[in-house]
């Protein structure tokens, strides 16, 4: 769904179904049923505010920003989700912090038992101290990774779609920090592909094929991106 400018009072709506969407549709059983919708900001550029104050900096926003069209790709059409949060005098979000990296990349191989896998911790964190308001607690994440070489140990994806990304929604670990922030253990694991398919992607002048993962918060909407490179 996208916002169309047409220079008038009144708000005009591009709407398309998704590819997984028309999928549903042309199931037609009964099952199909829009019961829920979502906006992000993925035109916005804040650094108005920070270079000409809230005042014109909102204007420049208004008035500059590009509108979107909207996607039927589902990855694609939303990728930052806006949020909806009760608390009126909140001052801080939280964000996200990974440790298992060595230099920002995590290094699989995809014919060892013992290195094709990576063990993650994902911490939410909340800057000077306090405790989290309990909306922003994320109880769940959302993974996305390349299906074709790599996946989520002990879980299923939810959908792959066009272009072979899995999406994965994993529960975070049972205890939560005495500041409401929760955490989440996981293991990436490299598949066991033919050289053939190996070399069909690799780097041109590498022997390494190098994927990004994204993990985001289900109600935080907070997102953190790493690198994996397989050998």
């Amino acid at each position: 769904m996208g916002f169309l400018d047409q220079s008038t009072n009144n708000i005009i709506l591009d709407a398309v179904l998704t590819d997984k969407g028309r999928e549903s549709l042309a199931r037609n059983d009964g099952s199909f049923n829009i019961f829920k919708f979502a906006f992000g900001d993925d035109e916005v550029d804040y650094g108005h505010i920070k270079s000409f104050g809230r005042t014109v900096g909102r204007e420049k926003i208004e008035k500059n920003s590009p509108v979107l069209e909207a996607s039927t790709h589902g990855n694609l059409g939303l990728k930052n989700r806006c949020i909806s949060i009760n608390n009126p005098s909140l001052t801080r979000l939280p964000s996200l912090t990974l440790t298992g990296l060595t230099d920002s990349i995590l290094s699989l191989t995809r014919t060892s038992s013992t290195t094709n896998f990576g063990n993650m911790i994902l911490d939410q964190t909340l800057a000077g101290g306090g405790t989290l308001d309990p909306d922003l607690t994320d109880y769940s994440y959302r993974v996305t990774m390349d299906n074709l070489f790599l996946k989520y140990q002990s879980s299923t994806p939810i959908s792959i779609d066009q272009d072979n990304v899995a999406t994965y929604v994993v529960n975070s670990d049972p205890t939560i920090g005495p500041r409401g922030l929760s955490k989440l253990s996981f293991t990436v694991v490299a598949k066991a592909v033919s050289d053939a398919t190996f070399e069909t992607y690799q780097q041109k002048g590498a022997s390494v094929v190098e994927r990004i993962v994204s993990v985001s918060g289900m109600n935080s909407g907070a997102t953190i991106n790493f690198r994996i490179q397989i050998t």
